[in-house]
C-alpha cells in the first residue's frame, strides 16, 4: 500500500496540475493543504484516516475563505471605448458641422477613448472649423458645445 505522505503529496501536484490548466486560484488552495497533510504525514505517520480527511477539509476550506476576503480582483480588461467621465471637459476641433438635427463629427489631436474622430451632436449649431468641448458620452457619439 502506498504511505499516505506520497498519496497526499500526489493529490497536491494534481491539484496544482489543475490550477495551472484553469488558472482560476481555486484548485491552488486545495493543492496547498494537501501538501500540508503531506508535511504532517511525514512529522506524524500513524496519524488516523480521518483526521488526515479532517485537517484536509478546514485547511482547504480556511485557505480559501482567506483568500476569498482579501482578494481583491483588478480589470485586466481594457477600458478603450467605454466612457469612464475622463473624455468630459476635452476639446477638439468640428471637422463636420453639427446642429441639433444633424450630427457632426469631432476631431482630437490625442485620441479619446481609442480613436481620434467622434460623431458628435450638440444642442447648438457648430460650424465646421470650430472649438468644441466634450459634455457628454451618449452612446457612441459626443455630446460636445461651442467653446467660448
Amino acid at each position: 500500500m502506498i504511505d499516505p505522505m506520497w498519496a497526499w503529496g500526489a493529490i497536491g501536484l494534481i491539484l496544482f496540475a489543475i490550477e495551472m490548466t484553469t488558472a482560476t486560484f481555486y484548485a491552488m488552495w486545495f493543492g496547498i493543504s494537501a501538501f500540508c497533510v503531506a508535511i504532517t504525514m511525514w512529522l506524524w505517520p500513524n496519524t488516523p484516516v480521518g483526521i488526515q480527511f479532517a485537517m484536509f477539509a478546514v485547511l482547504s476550506l480556511c485557505a480559501l475563505a482567506i483568500w476569498r476576503f482579501n482578494y481583491k480582483k483588478t480589470e485586466t480588461h481594457s477600458r478603450v471605448g467605454q466612457a469612464q467621465g475622463e473624455e468630459i471637459g476635452r476639446t477638439g476641433i468640428v471637422i463636420e458641422a453639427t446642429s441639433p438635427t444633424q450630427n457632426g463629427i469631432i476631431h482630437f489631436t490625442q485620441g479619446l477613448m481609442g480613436s481620434r474622430e467622434w460623431a458628435a451632436v450638440s444642442d447648438e449649431t457648430i460650424e465646421a472649423g470650430s472649438h468644441a468641448t466634450v459634455i457628454a458620452v451618449e452612446g457612441n457619439a459626443l455630446r460636445i458645445s461651442k467653446s467660448s
